[in-house]
This record gives C-alpha cells, structure tokens and sequence, in this order.
C-alpha cells in the first residue's frame, strides 16, 4: 500500500512551447519566462502550470497562454508534442510533463503573468549540434543532439546552473526542434507562425533557422518544386514596390480556417 501511495503521489505539468516569428529581424522566436515559485525560482523556462481537475491538458494549455501572456487562442493552434516521464524530472517529488506547441501568428507584447517574473521574446539562432535562444545578454542553449535523453536525466544536476535552462526544458526544446525540422517536407505547422498566408521567401526564411542554413543559400526554384504541394496560392501581395510575390497558405488539413 505505501509504494502505491508513492507511485500515486505524482504532479501533472502542463508545458507550453509558444513559437512566433520577428517579421522585422526574419527571425524565429520561443517565449520564456522567468519563474518567480516553487525549486525554478529566478531561473528562464517554458512556461508552465500545473494540470488542474477540472480541465484537460488541451485547456490547460490554452489556459496557460491566457494566464501568462493574456492571449485567447482558438484550439486549432495548439498541438501535442510528446509526454516526459523520467523519475528524475524533479529532485522533490515525481512530476509528469504534458507538452504542447502553440504558434503565435503576431508576436504579441508580453506581460508577465502569474507564477512569472518576467517574459520575453528570445530569438532563435542555429548552432552545428543544438539551438541557441538569445534577449539582450541571456543566452540559453537546447540540448546537444549528442546527449541522450537518459544521459541527460542520468546527470539533470549538471544542468542546474544559471546558464541552463529550468528543469529539463532544455531536453524539451531539443525535441521540439526535431519534430519541426522532421516534418518540413510533409507537415510544416510551424508556418502557422506566419499568419493565415505568406510568401515563399517568408517560408524558407523559417525553414532555414530548422535546415541550419543562411535563407538566401535556400534556391527559391528547387524550393518551389519540392514544397508547393503542402501550399495553396491565395493572392498576392499588396503594397511593395516591385513585381509582387504570390501569397499561399497551408493545404489541406493545415489550412487554419
């Protein structure tokens, strides 16, 4: 009866990965905040809440997005990323993890909510073997493709410095970067962070912090020829000098209407 006690005696977290984009800087972004409660205290994360009774992981992540940044989101722009386990997610109590990608078409002015001291919009830069998210002087890095999962949570105390993210959200991130760039050629949500249309140029200037390359190195034909299948032509767009370039959206069953 004790150990069922002990196995029973689990927290549920809901975790959020906000992505939007900087149509100023052409740059991916991720939302962190800075905790103010609990063993996270003072130290940049996701943000994240604790599952209550009364709802689902889907509404709490919602939930989430309303409590720290004080944006309502339909559900369409919300998806599941994976569930994290491991016995050693925290030093003083076992806690489960429920994790979610949201992509914000705007990036929205931020205004930290409660259980958060602060929150910003940190830009997304590449690195040969991780990620590495970047405001003013905070640097913060993803976890090395070279780390496993359970050598990551083997050694989680080495990852408790201040240069590091909050718990394992640095493993979290690691994982959130593959399943974008594995679904690229087939299933690009991420371009959700583009509003309901885009033009190429603006899609491969997303595709390419996830293909690790400079956008201008990306051939605007061969792009064309290997992706137009996932976009439908919409328009064009209005209100620059020049040939105007075409405007597409997501096909299919990712099309956000």
């Amino acid at each position: 009866m004790d150990e069922l006690k002990k196995t029973n005696n689990f927290i549920i977290n809901v975790i959020n990965i906000i992505w939007s984009f900087d149509s100023t800087n052409k740059k991916v972004m991720i939302l962190l905040v800075k905790n103010s409660l609990g063993i996270n205290a003072d130290k940049w994360g996701l943000p994240t809440t604790i599952l209550r009774p009364d709802e689902n992981a889907e509404e709490a992540s919602l939930r989430l997005i309303r409590e720290k940044i004080g944006i309502n989101l339909p559900d369409f722009y919300t998806e599941q990323l994976a569930t994290f386990s491991n016995i050693h997610r925290s030093p003083n109590h076992r806690e489960i993890a429920l994790t979610y990608m949201t992509y914000l078409p705007h990036m929205t002015e931020l205004k930290a909510g409660y259980g958060a001291k602060d929150a910003e919009w940190f830009t997304v830069e590449y690195l040969p073997e991780q990620y590495l998210l970047q405001y003013h002087d905070l640097n913060f890095k993803t976890l090395s493709i070279k780390i496993s999962e359970s050598e990551f949570y083997n050694n989680i105390q080495d990852y408790y410095t201040d240069k590091d993210l909050a718990a394992d959200h640095a493993l979290i991130l690691k994982l959130a970067f593959q399943r974008i760039t594995n679904r690229l050629d087939y299933l690009p949500t991420i371009l959700l962070i583009l509003g309901d249309s885009f033009t190429l140029k603006q899609a491969r200037e997303v595709y390419a912090t996830f293909w690790k390359e400079p956008a201008t190195s990306i051939d605007n034909s061969n792009f064309r020829k290997t992706h137009s299948h996932l976009f439908t032509e919409v328009g064009i767009e209005h209100g620059k000098s020049g040939r105007p370039a075409k405007l597409y959206k997501l096909s299919g069953i990712l099309d956000p209407q």
